[in-house]
Order: C-alpha cells, then sequence, then structure tokens
C-alpha cells in the first residue's frame, strides 16, 4: 500500500492520518506474521518511542485496522487486521507464524457456530523448523 492508500484507510476507520499512524500500519501491512511492539519499533526508519508506537499500535486496533494476538506468553502482537487464522508458536524461540485454513484430520465432531461467526482463536505449539534445524545440529537455510 501506498502512504496515500494508508492515510485514507485510516481516516476511514474515523483516525486522524498521523506520521506515526501511517509509518506503524505500514509495518504491519508489510509483515508476515503478527509483530510485537518492540519488533514494529526495529522496522520502523526513524525511532519512536515506544510507548506512542503502542498507542498507535492500540488506537489502530481499536478502529478495527489490526488485530491484536495473545498467544498466552504475556506480549500482545499486533497484525493487520484478516478473517480469523490459527498460528503456531515455537516453544523454544517464541516466534508466531500465521497459518493457512487448517482442518483437524479426523475430527468428527460437530463445531460450535464460533467458527462460522470467526470468533475464535487457534494456537498450535511445538518446535519450529529453524530451532529442530539448530537442535539437529543442520544448517539453517
Amino acid at each position: 500500500m501506498t502512504k496515500d492508500e494508508l492515510r485514507t484507510a485510516i481516516r476511514g476507520a474515523g483516525l486522524r492520518a498521523t506520521h506515526q499512524r501511517v509509518a506503524v500500519l505500514g509495518v504491519l501491512v508489510a509483515g508476515t506474521a503478527p509483530m510485537s511492539q518492540v519488533e514494529v519499533a526495529a522496522r520502523l526508519v526513524r525511532a519512536r518511542d515506544r510507548s506512542t508506537i503502542y498507542r498507535n499500535l492500540t488506537a489502530l486496533a481499536g478502529a478495527g485496522l489490526v488485530d491484536r494476538v495473545d498467544v498466552g506468553d504475556r506480549v500482545w502482537r499486533f497484525e493487520l487486521h484478516r478473517p480469523r487464522h490459527p498460528h503456531f508458536v515455537c516453544v523454544r524461540c517464541s516466534a508466531v507464524t500465521c497459518l493457512a485454513a487448517v482442518e483437524l484430520a479426523g475430527n468428527r465432531v460437530r463445531a460450535p457456530r464460533a467458527l462460522e461467526r470467526g470468533e475464535f482463536e487457534v494456537y498450535l505449539r511445538g518446535v519450529c523448523d529453524k530451532c529442530h534445524q539448530v537442535a539437529r545440529g543442520t544448517p539453517t537455510q
């Protein structure tokens, strides 16, 4: 998205399109996985106050432009708003990855209607490929 498109989206959500909000939303648009406030700050070209970044993230979430993700480690992560989807959390490095739609094999139980409404959160935990390769002594690519 261009900066003009980011500004339009922010204004369309009822917020002022400040330089900080445009920059923060731009980072999330370019991201491929949920990011913490610290990760967003690291990707910004100019250093900004962490509390300002957090206020902008929560404002964007409150306006429905981004989603706030809680994977149970007491760190809020943020990602561009899109339909609900599962996440994979590495138990070694804490990396969070978005997963495509996952179907549970052999599931014969009727799913709750919350799934149809998109009112759910799914987090799979395990060891990511990178950590698994390091543990086996295999070089990562």
